[in-house]
């Protein structure tokens, strides 16, 4: 681990197997879509020349400021604020990369923060915004969704088969008082189901959900593999890291070129374009080691794929 590592206290997810993967050229372009603590970003930026470049996006104004005082007077680095989805809208990107960096889900920090309302293991209020600058929190969602729209949800993006009982327990319950912080929910999902799995908290999937739609993951997850491939230069890189099978199997149909495609009535399904990326190697997961030390890793899958020469 590098000090610098060592000074965060914090270790990247399967770092040496990404930049493993990228392949990095010491005069490339990269970027890192989901900057989080910058672990990553500094490993790759370490193994650049003076003509490589580094680009730098999070949608957290927090990590964004992060990056900003620590890449300051590093001019091989650019920092943007924003949601990796919309990466092709830079024109530092869409020049063209030669690797694309992504850390799904919710980042250390977050989670640490329970100010942030991401975890269910402190008291704060009930938010879970990626960007606290824009849309709904998740207190504000529940308070005015339908109990169908919310069951939904839960079953959706959290697999959760109890997620009716859950909803008619939320809207039972903002009736009288709306849910504003992470306990009340946390402690409102117990009540409506009970402690079902061991060592499993039983509002996991319940915030996995929430999450996933006040943010739109997985929506963004689309937007942003499509755009990396946009802007990924022929035999560029991509490394996405996963941390459940609702992001992975996107992942994995996008490398494969398995895009859902609506049939027509009467007509034919239009052609299939090749597969703009090629799938390097199987997934990858972390090492029983890594997954002692770090513990968010055990979860955790890393594909990585090459943009082909014929999809320039």
């Amino acid at each position: 681990m590098t000090h610098a590592l060592q000074v965060l206290g914090h270790e990247p997810v399967m770092l040496t197997q990404v930049v493993a993967g990228l392949c990095i050229k010491t005069d490339g372009t990269y970027l890192d879509g989901t900057f989080g603590r910058g672990g990553h970003a500094r490993a790759v930026l370490a193994r650049l020349g003076p003509q490589g470049r580094l680009l730098v996006m999070d949608r957290d104004p927090e990590a964004i400021a992060s990056a900003q005082r620590e890449f300051a007077g590093d001019a091989r680095v650019a920092v943007r604020h924003g949601n990796f989805a919309d990466m092709a809208d830079w024109p530092s990107a869409l020049a063209g990369l030669d690797g694309v960096m992504l850390d799904l889900g919710v980042s250390s920090p977050q989670l640490d923060d329970a100010g942030r309302g991401f975890s269910f293991q402190g008291d704060g209020p009930l938010d879970m915004r990626m960007d606290p600058t824009r849309g709904l929190s998740v207190a504000q969602w529940l308070a005015q969704a339908g109990e169908m729209e919310i069951s939904d949800v839960l079953w959706r993006h959290g697999e959760e088969r109890m997620s009716r009982r859950i909803a008619k327990a939320i809207v039972e319950q903002r009736r009288e008082r709306p849910l504003v912080t992470t306990r009340e929910l946390a402690d409102l999902v117990i009540r409506a189901i009970g402690r079902r799995e061991p060592h499993k908290h039983p509002a996991t999937r319940t915030f996995q959900a929430l999450r996933i739609h006040i943010n739109d993951e997985l929506g963004s997850l689309q937007a942003g593999l499509a755009a990396a491939a946009r802007c990924l230069r022929p035999g560029g890189r991509l490394a996405v890291i996963s941390f459940h099978s609702l992001e992975d199997r996107i992942v994995k149909n996008f490398i494969r070129g398995e895009v859902a495609r609506a049939p027509r009535r009467g007509l034919p399904l239009p052609p299939v374009a090749p597969a703009p990326l090629l799938a390097v190697g199987h997934a990858i997961q972390a090492d029983a080691a890594e997954v002692a030390r770090n513990p968010r890793a055990r979860s955790a899958v890393l594909r990585i794929a090459c943009k082909r020469a014929e999809a320039a």
